[in-house]
């Protein structure tokens, strides 16, 4: 199995190298892409210095801020260009713990996805604020009842897809480029009837820099949520019709 961990990167500076030290010490075989969307703060440049010293940092630079799930589209290109058998996504603020990671890499021979999930028995979040909990949580609910899936934390960014995976679903159809995208992926894998896993983790808040997050953020995944539940609503609706009417 050769890894790659993918890091989205926007003003990362002071997180980033900490994150890449924790992952490289986890995870050895994993080689490390970082994606920079042109940080202004100096990340890219950062990560280009890392990348001369270690032969498994890889650097690949955006020229503008497009969106969580654009960098990671980006990424998945780069590795299905490779060699690489399984994919991963790591935020680089320290909210996914690169220690946990093994656990997930462990249930991935079991599973097409495998959801590091903070909503499962054994999963916590630490340093939340209640409103943040009760936001994350409302938002996998109504994902999970619209759209008709069992996984519970549906939004979670703590990944592992399988190379097969990736190459059987439609990258370049996805719409989403925010954190609906974690949505818009689950709902693919599933309608594809691929095996999804959820492996409890502790999500921790990040201690620097500033959360991406925002209402605009979260109205696309409320958007992109109901349009896409509502569609499939009516494509079911409309083959029942036709087989009842046979």
């Amino acid at each position: 199995m050769k890894p790659l961990t993918i890091i989205p990167t926007y003003n990362e500076i002071d997180s980033l190298p900490t994150v890449v030290d924790r992952l490289r010490a986890a995870v050895p075989e994993s080689d490390v892409l970082i994606v920079d969307d042109n940080s202004p703060d100096g990340t890219g440049e950062l990560a280009d210095q890392m990348s001369a010293q270690d032969a498994q940092i890889h650097v690949l630079h955006r020229t503008q801020k497009n969106g969580l799930g654009g960098a990671y589209l980006a990424g998945f290109s780069w590795g299905l260009a490779r060699e690489y058998d399984v994919f991963v996504e790591l935020d680089a603020d320290g909210s996914h713990q690169p220690e946990q990671l093994p656990d997930l890499l462990g249930a991935v021979d079991e599973a097409d996805l495998v959801i590091g999930s903070r909503w499962v028995s054994g999963g916590s979040v630490v340093n939340w604020p209640l409103h943040r909990e009760l936001i994350s949580r409302a938002g996998s609910t109504y994902s999970r009842v619209l759209l008709g899936l069992r996984v519970r934390d549906i939004t979670a960014g703590f990944r592992v897809f399988r190379r097969s995976l990736l190459e059987e679903i439609d990258l370049g159809a996805i719409e989403s480029v925010g954190y609906g995208f974690q949505v818009d992926m689950t709902f693919r894998t599933a309608r594809l009837g691929k095996t999804i896993k959820e492996v409890p983790i502790t999500f921790v808040e990040r201690t620097l820099g500033e959360s991406k997050m925002s209402g605009d953020i979260v109205a696309e995944a409320v958007l992109n949520v109901t349009k896409w539940g509502l569609s499939a609503r009516a494509k079911a609706l409309a083959a029942r019709a036709r087989a009842f009417s046979r």
